[in-house]
């Protein structure tokens, strides 16, 4: 016969693991109605149209937040948050919020690749800027509507350089270079650009450019003249009424216009704006902040002399 003492010993712990294999079991429940809900999601209150909002340059390393500023994610990030909505099957149409001035090369590339990879139907709506890079992303979304008086166009690519010799000359201060080629140090501050560097500076500017132009034909078609296309495509900034009438833009709206076309394109039923379900994709910032290693480098990125493309 089993002592008492024993048997007061086996019953707290029979009981304990009874409690926890009940408690496991009500968790995996909870946990498998959730998924079995968010899976739903879409059939129970409809699938909703994404927003996103390019409210920033367009650069590789972004902006670090600081004291003064919430500062702003680079292109990788961003392309990031935009690739993640085809994850998304409460989603049925994206729209782009644009209020950008363009940026680096290579920066739009990596964020229009982004936008090109999404398998749902998209919007642009320029707010007040939609210039340049900002202009080459949109380009690729299937409707573009713009507020009239909001500046795009911009189409064309840039190259900045600083020459400071005639300071320095005044200054008294004198720079020696030691360089492999002779072409080593184009675009360097200390020193007058020549002719056969700038040409070929040039001759990068005029491929990009091309390259630009390429896209915006791409995907406009047919909705572009041509001609008015060339006339414009010489960098200058144009209203949103302006770019309409070349076929940059298809229609004069507002933002909830924006939302509505998304709505429509996306198949979601909506009399008004207010009907249509909106899930706002946060594009974060990068981080740290004042003071961070990221900063610093840009910093000294900016003052090397190195040059680089911009569509802004």
């Amino acid at each position: 016969m089993e002592p008492e003492h024993r048997k007061r010993l086996v019953r707290p712990t029979g009981l304990i693991i009874s409690t926890a294999l009940l408690l496991a079991a009500i968790f995996a429940v909870v946990v498998l109605v959730f998924f079995v809900l968010s899976s739903l999601s879409p059939l129970l209150v409809g699938k909703c149209v994404a927003v996103v909002n390019i409210d920033m340059p367009l650069t590789v390393e972004g902006a670090p937040s600081s004291l003064f500023d919430s500062g702003y994610p680079g292109s990788e990030q961003l392309a990031a948050s935009i690739e993640e909505i085809n994850m998304r099957d409460d989603v049925g149409a994206v729209l782009f919020i644009f209020n950008s001035p363009g940026g680096s090369v290579v920066a739009t590339r990596e964020v229009y690749g982004a936008v090109d990879s999404l398998n749902k139907p998209s919007v642009s709506y320029f707010r007040e800027v939609a210039a340049s890079g900002a202009y080459y992303v949109a380009s690729r979304t299937d409707y573009i509507i713009s507020d009239p008086d909001a500046l795009t166009g911009s189409i064309g690519v840039i190259a900045t350089f600083t020459e400071m010799q005639g300071l320095f000359e005044k200054l008294g201060i004198n720079v020696t270079v030691v360089k492999s080629g002779q072409y080593k140090d184009i675009g360097s501050p200390y020193r007058n650009m020549s002719d056969e560097e700038k040409a070929i500076m040039q001759s990068l500017v005029d491929e990009v450019f091309q390259e630009f132009k390429g896209i915006v034909l791409k995907n406009r078609g047919d909705r572009l003249n041509r001609a008015r296309f060339e006339e414009v495509a010489d960098g200058r900034i144009l209203s949103g009424r302006q770019a309409q009438a070349v076929g940059l833009v298809d229609e004069i709206g507002t933002k909830k216009g924006a939302l509505m076309k998304a709505a429509e394109l996306g198949g979601i039923d909506a009399e008004f704006p207010s009907d249509v379900r909106v899930c706002e994709v946060a594009t974060g910032t990068t981080q740290p902040g004042l003071f961070s290693m990221n900063a610093f480098m840009e910093g000294l990125r900016a003052s090397s002399g190195i040059p680089s493309l911009s569509y802004k």
